[in-house]
């Protein structure tokens, strides 16, 4: 028996030693129970399953104790990274934050720009004043990246088991989804578009009716992925009742997204404490009986239908409202440089241009202290959450009333779901450790920070 405290020496129960060896973990570090293994001179070793990429996106070193090919214990060691985001922000302008904060998760980057300009437009005062149009694109952007996000979660999974062809059908939709990204933002990741107020610019000319032309492809390889899967005998053997999450176990770790949804609770916050208009839109949440991995994938494809739902609906509101603005109207807050993208790349207008150089003294040095010095955000403090793919994303901010905040924070979900990974795999074999770290799907830039 081990127990899920994170190191361990070791005692026999005697009365049980004819048939099997008992453990409990109760302090010390694995070098101690290497040795206590030795000692005990059965197959007990301990491995290093990295650091490396087994099915995380990021370097990830999972620390096990294997009897044979099963699984005594698990420990997930983060820390790999060091990016140090959360420190920078502290030496950047509230706008540039941005720049920092969408490079933690790299896989659903949108989301992260969202929920900390959600957050500083708390601080601000302005959260009501945000136009419905940058709204609505801030909904079509972040629910074409929960379909990346979730393709990239299923088949990076299924190509650590030896289905490539899963991964080829990931990228073949993710391409799809990037251009129509790159469309609107001028960059395929790292988008830096969402900002305090609103979003950078409006989305290009014929922009809906491209984006209606691509998500009937995604949706065509989304279903070719769960044909290929969902009902094939070996995925069904690799998945069904493996790297099983008891709901009370959940709810002890914190976990969120789409693990308890798979547990039979509808959990999203896009219902429950709605944000940036999602209580205008028509979608379900998808559950299941059970956290298993197959009920993870099953509920993450699901999800991916429900949120093409959700951007047919956003694109029949930007066809209404085209032309109306994207960015509060408060200069004192609102990014100047006016971008447009044209086919020599994106720049600030000429129009915008020719004002701050040859017509308006004022304008200049309203463009120049903007950007270089930033605005102002009044003392005090805010949390901010969004659904994000993986789960709930927190943002905590604090203002001393400079140009920059005092300190910046982020709950990122993949680090509580990874804690599972010992619940999930403890007890199983060895080949399932790798099933239950693809259902948790996390992303290191994220949790490493």
């Amino acid at each position: 028996m081990t127990t899920q405290m994170p190191h361990a020496t070791r005692g026999i129960n005697e009365e049980e030693s004819n048939s099997y060896t008992s453990f409990e973990a109760v302090g010390g570090d694995w070098a101690d129970i290497a040795r206590a293994a030795e000692q005990v001179g059965e197959e007990h070793i301990v491995v290093n399953l990295g650091p490396v990429h087994p099915s995380t996106h990021g370097v990830l070193r999972v620390q096990v104790e294997l009897d044979g090919e099963n699984v005594k214990e698990v420990r997930a060691a983060t820390g790999f990274l060091h990016t140090g985001i959360e420190k920078n922000m502290e030496y950047r302008t509230w706008t540039q934050g941005v720049a920092f904060c969408t490079r933690m998760d790299y896989v659903a980057p949108i989301f992260q720009e969202v929920a900390y300009c959600l957050g500083v437009e708390k601080m601000l005062g302005i959260a009501d004043q945000v136009p419905q149009r940058a709204q609505a694109i801030r909904v079509l952007l972040m629910e074409l990246t929960r379909i990346s996000s979730h393709l990239v979660g299923i088949g990076s999974g299924g190509n650590e088991l030896g289905a490539t062809t899963m991964l080829t059908l990931t990228f073949r939709a993710r391409e799809d989804i990037l251009r129509l990204l790159e469309d609107v933002t001028g960059l395929r990741m790292n988008h830096e578009y969402i900002r305090p107020g609103g979003v950078l610019n409006d989305v290009p000319e014929g922009f809906t009716d491209y984006c209606r032309e691509l998500l009937p492809k995604v949706r065509q390889t989304i279903s070719e992925m769960q044909d290929l899967t969902m009902k094939n005998p070996i995925f069904l053997d690799r998945h069904v009742n493996v790297g099983v999450s008891p709901l009370s176990s959940m709810m002890a770790l914190s976990m969120t997204g789409p693990s308890v949804r798979a547990a039979g609770i509808p959990w999203d916050l896009r219902k429950t404490q709605p944000y940036c208009g999602y209580e205008k839109y028509e979608f379900d949440v998808p559950v299941a009986d059970k956290a298993d991995a197959y009920n993870r994938i099953d509920v993450k494809f699901r999800e991916c239908y429900e949120s093409l739902r959700i951007c047919y609906q956003v694109l029949d509101e930007l066809d209404k409202t085209a032309g109306e603005p994207v960015i509060v109207g408060d200069k004192k807050i609102a990014w100047p440089a006016q971008l447009s993208i044209a086919g020599d790349g994106q720049g600030s207008t000429p129009e915008h241009v020719r004002e701050i150089m040859t017509e308006s003294m004022e304008s200049l040095i309203h463009h120049f202290k903007l950007v270089t010095e930033g605005f102002r955000v009044p003392p005090g403090q805010s949390y901010t959450m969004v659904e994000h793919p993986k789960g709930v994303f927190g943002v905590h901010l604090v203002s001393d009333g400079g140009t920059r905040p005092y300190r910046a924070h982020f709950r990122d979900p993949g680090f509580n779901n990874l804690q599972s990974l010992s619940v999930m795999a403890e007890g199983g074999m060895l080949a399932d450790l790798i099933v239950s770290l693809a259902g948790v799907d996390p992303v290191m830039g994220g949790v490493d920070r």
